[in-house]
């Protein structure tokens, strides 16, 4: 059986009667009706409700969007117990508060987050070191199989990404030099040009934006889900160093791709180079000739010891990132984040490191 719904005016006010079971069954056919009563709200708006016999939470809802639609109704005829569900639902029915808007940072504010970041990195830093020394006598912890999944990981699976890359680089580079080296017959000299260019500094930088994008988010994703399910913790309530078992693989892991990637990188990218320089007629032999000529082994010992650190700072702040993961289903994504723009940042960083320490060094 359905509710029922009567509407009569009494002394210039309206007056809404329902009667009848009150549940999820008898409201639903009178709810529009009680609805575009209850929305005429030039009249004051009584709402009986002593004749009702049954009731749940749909008939309580329903009274509350009377309410709401009226917005000044009265309510008569309510036992106790059901007044005090209809309180329950008004009070669940107010929105929440709107978070205060955070105040602008000042300059001391970021100061102080700068150097408390700093600072924890440095711990981070220490614990990792502390852990690679201490790693002879903790050999029970070290898994090789997460030493050499992180290596897959990042180093095989990224070589297609790589070769793709590193080929577009040195085409684009080759063609924009091309155009003005031309006009002073100086075409040759192209790929010499691309080549100090890719094997100095872009191979290891370039090497390590691809490292960051692809596996320092992995790392920190993944150390971060075993941080919000606490997985991290069970690991130091069993004695077990988490440094040691999810840190350490991944660390060196990338310090032993990234060398391998560096090179690769740098092939592919004299390779691409070396088709626009075919295409405008410079023969192949004449281009090896300039690479030889101008590449040094010390450019390439210098690529791949730069190449070993960058792999270093990607895989620490992606680790970094997420043992220091909050809790909240955003938390995860925020680690990657900032895995991610953090092992871009150090590497950019340590490149402008290296550039000046080779320059006072005459290398």
């Amino acid at each position: 059986m359905s509710a029922t719904i009567t509407l009569a005016e009494t002394d210039g006010a309206a007056v809404l009667t329902l009667a009848g079971p009150l549940n999820a069954t008898g409201a639903g056919p009178v709810w529009t009706a009680a609805l575009q009563a209850a929305g005429q709200r030039e009249r004051t708006l009584r709402v009986d409700v002593a004749g009702v016999t049954l009731w749940d939470t749909a008939g309580i809802t329903l009274l509350a969007d009377i309410e709401t639609a009226h917005g000044a109704a009265s309510i008569a005829g309510m036992p106790p117990q059901v007044e005090a569900l209809l309180a329950r639902v008004r009070a669940a029915r107010v929105p929440p508060p709107r978070p205060a808007a955070r105040p602008r940072a000042s300059v001391f504010g970021m100061l102080h987050d700068g150097l408390t970041a700093a600072t924890d990195g440095l711990a981070f830093l220490g614990e990792a070191v502390l852990a690679l020394v201490q790693l002879p006598w903790r050999l029970r912890m070290f898994r090789f199989a997460d030493l050499m999944r992180a290596a897959d990981q990042a180093g095989v699976r990224a070589i297609p990404l790589v070769l793709l890359l590193g080929s577009l680089i040195g085409l684009i580079l080759a063609f924009q030099s091309l155009i003005p080296m031309r006009r002073f017959g100086a075409d040759i000299y192209v790929a010499s040009l691309v080549a100090i260019s890719l094997v100095r500094e872009l191979g290891p930088l370039l090497a390590a934006v691809i490292l960051a994008g692809r596996s320092g988010s992995a790392f920190a994703a993944e150390i971060g889900t075993m941080k919000v399910n606490q997985e991290v913790d069970a690991l130091i309530t069993m004695g077990l160093d988490p440094v040691t078992m999810l840190v350490l693989p991944r660390l060196l892991a990338a310090i032993a791709v990234m060398p391998a990637l560096t090179i690769v990188l740098d092939f592919a990218g004299l390779f691409g180079m070396s088709m626009v320089m075919l295409g405008d007629g410079i023969p192949i032999v004449a281009v090896g000739n300039q690479i030889t000529g101008w590449v040094s082994p010390h450019d390439l010992y210098g690529a791949l010891a730069k190449a070993a650190v960058f792999g270093a700072a990607v895989a620490g702040v992606g680790c970094r990132a997420g043992m220091a993961t909050g809790l909240g289903p955003e938390a995860v994504g925020i680690a990657a984040t900032r895995a991610v723009v953090g092992g871009i940042v150090a590497a950019i960083l340590l490149d402008g490191m290296f550039a000046v320490l080779f320059f006072r060094l005459g290398i």
